[in-house]
């Protein structure tokens, strides 16, 4: 499916403050606006089994949101009646061509964030954070990932915390949760 297709059929399901789905689901391109409904997503940090070397990538330049920040590894909306680890696993196939994700483990189950307006859009998510594990470099997909790299977690750490870096909203404020959470806190 191409991207315009998809971003055009592409669904997210709206949430209570605990997350609990409502029922009710939106486009994903028109949910997305100055006073976005709270709706479920999910955040990935991919490390790489070698050297635990983590992959952030930046957002393509013609994305509605976002676009052109720098930020974790993949993000994504479940759809509706998708679990959250089948579209983490979905969706970094489609972005990252990662199609085996390892060890893929719940690190924040409850991490809800509503970002100030960037563009004209805010984001408003109930966003269960994930890590997991890969061997294999992405082979990105350009209609999502403008750039990538692995990055070791001490300078992640410097960058992440790095008030002028052009890193996304959530993965500033994800890092005051995950420092201390394992594997992060074992790096």
């Amino acid at each position: 499916m191409n991207t315009s297709t998809e971003a055009e059929t592409e669904r997210v399901v709206f949430v209570t403050e605990d997350g609990v789905p409502t029922g009710e689901t939106g486009p994903k391109l028109a949910s997305h606006h100055a006073e976005t409904r709270l709706h479920l997503a999910f955040s990935c940090y991919v490390l790489r089994r070698s050297d635990n070397a983590l992959l952030i990538t930046q957002r393509a330049p013609h994305k509605k949101v976002w676009p052109g920040v720098w930020t974790n590894s993949v993000c994504g909306h479940p759809a509706p009646a998708e679990t959250l680890e089948t579209a983490v696993r979905r969706r970094a196939s489609y972005e990252l061509g990662l199609p085996e994700l390892d060890d893929l483990k719940c690190v924040l189950p409850t991490y809800r964030y509503r970002t100030p307006p960037f563009q004209g859009i805010v984001e408003n998510e109930f966003c269960p954070v994930f890590t997991a594990w890969t061997d294999v470099d992405p082979r990105p997909n350009p209609e999502e990932v403008g750039g990538w790299r692995w990055i070791s977690w001490a300078d992640y750490t410097q960058w992440i915390t790095d008030p002028m870096t052009d890193a996304s909203y959530w993965a500033r404020d994800q890092f005051a949760q995950l420092k201390d959470k394992k594997p992060f806190s074992a790096l």
